[in-house]
């Protein structure tokens, strides 16, 4: 079976064939770099990182770009409420980001573009729009796509010129043809810093938010490429405009092959958001739970669904995660070559590519750990651990993983261990007892085995 993906633009599952036989190239929107990346960024990141993983597992050679969007009004207030400047700020959001992303066994992208790095690339796009008529220069100093002159707009969001209303990004402003218009490129305003202004023929300013990605990924992946993803709220209108942007500079048949859209964090059944007070940075859940069991809660549900966020889910995200290391626990695993012909993993081949269905792919992880259980066999524990690595899972030692989060440092439990064996042996069952439950109540449990008493963290 060959892979499939769902592609946005045609709203249907397709066989994937890239542009250049064994080569994929792939551009995903990234993070505006104003404040801590929260869950719902987790979700791409990872979602995303579970594609390019899996594309690798293929055979592919990938060339993936994440862009870093290092310029916005947003940033621009920010840097103005902190007292420093806009690559102060920049900066150290985007060391902030490497650390979550690392935390979360992100794989770093061949290239992470900053915009403020191609402002030149996007100036000249902006020019041949506007030798093309599709750009125009409004009163104020603005220059705006005029959206009714490119016939395809709309065609992502399946929905026509008259049917689009102007989304939450698209301001409604005087000088605009119509509402729908976006800017391509900001005029500077007196009292903004000097930092956040270029040069340029249409006088001093900064891009639109928009043009960024259109420049980025046709500048360092060519004109046409396989694959753009990003999440569903970018859809309309930043892929949309994207499209209309780059196809009306260089022409019908230009851009993205495949478009891909992640779903939604939910909590308690409401999109995550700053407005709704729901909201949670990566940081927040990293102080609860352990990275690989958010990574885990993210990769087991499928990445075009809503995902609904709550301590109950990543409790139970965690409990499962315990049971396959907990099989690899017990059957060390030696090396495997996956055979994505042969049984389990062509189970598992045959899930990831239908659309990358992580969730029927986990079904086949803990399938084959309840057979690591009972055959005891190292080889299935090392395909199991392999075929965990292709989603960035169960690369942990695995006593280490079921020990974390413990309340006790090791010597200590070690010697309640100890004081517990003592007891045992001079029959004072009483205090054996005692001590196995102090340390539950501490969350510490205790297992016996003929070889001895082992331990590991609560669930």
């Amino acid at each position: 079976m060959s892979l499939r993906i769902y592609n946005t633009l045609t709203r249907q599952i397709s066989d994937f064939t890239p542009l250049e036989p064994g080569q994929v190239r792939m551009y995903v929107c990234g993070m505006t770099v104003y404040d801590l990346c929260h869950l719902g960024h987790a979700r791409s990141m990872v979602a995303f990182d579970v594609v390019q993983r899996w594309l690798r597992a293929s055979g592919y050679r990938v060339t993936y770009v994440r862009n870093i969007t290092d310029i916005d009004d947003k940033i621009i207030k920010r840097a103005l409420e902190n007292g420093e400047t806009i690559r102060a700020l920049t900066d150290r959001m985007i060391d902030a980001l490497h650390q979550d992303a690392d935390a979360l066994g992100i794989e770093r992208p061949q290239h992470e573009p900053r915009a403020t790095d191609y402002v030149p690339q996007m100036l000249s796009m902006i020019g041949t729009l506007e030798r093309k008529g599709l750009a125009y220069r409004a009163p104020g100093g603005d220059v705006n796509y005029a959206v009714r002159k490119f016939p395809g707009y709309g065609k992502l969001s399946g929905k026509s010129l008259d049917e689009l209303n102007a989304g939450e990004r698209v301001a409604v402003e005087t000088g605009k043809h119509d509402p729908l218009d976006f800017v391509l490129w900001k005029s500077a305003k007196p009292e903004e810093p000097a930092d956040c202004k270029w040069d340029s023929a249409f006088g001093s300013g900064r891009p639109g938010w928009h043009i960024e990605c259109s420049a980025m990924s046709c500048e360092l992946l060519g004109e046409r490429f396989d694959i753009h993803g990003g999440g569903a709220d970018l859809q309309f209108p930043h892929h949309e405009n994207e499209i209309a942007q780059s196809q009306g500079a260089l022409g019908e048949g230009s851009f993205a092959q495949v478009w891909m859209h992640n779903g939604f964090i939910n909590v308690d059944n409401e999109k995550m958001s700053k407005s709704l007070g729901n909201f949670f940075t990566i940081r927040d859940v990293l102080k609860a739970f352990d990275a690989e069991t958010v990574r885990f809660f993210v990769v087991r549900s499928h990445y075009r669904s809503p995902l609904n966020y709550s301590d109950v889910h990543l409790q139970d995200a965690k409990g499962a995660l315990r049971r396959l290391y907990t099989a690899l626990q017990t059957v060390a695993p030696v090396p495997v070559s996956i055979d994505w012909q042969q049984g389990w993993a062509a189970r598992f081949k045959a899930a990831m590519d239908e659309d990358f269905g992580t969730p029927e792919a986990v079904a086949v992880l803990f399938e084959l750990a309840s057979e690591v259980n009972r055959s005891r066999s190292a080889e299935l524990a090392g395909l199991l651990k392999a075929l965990g690595g292709t989603l960035g899972l169960l690369q942990a030692e695995p006593t280490q993983f079921l020990q974390s989060g413990a309340g006790l440092d090791e010597a200590a439990i070690q010697a309640q261990i100890q004081a517990r064996a003592e007891a045992k042996a001079a029959k004072n069952f009483a205090e054996a007892d005692r001590i196995r439950n102090d340390l539950l109540a501490q969350g510490i449990v205790l297992k016996d085995s003929p070889t001895g008493t082992t331990w590991e963290a609560k669930a």
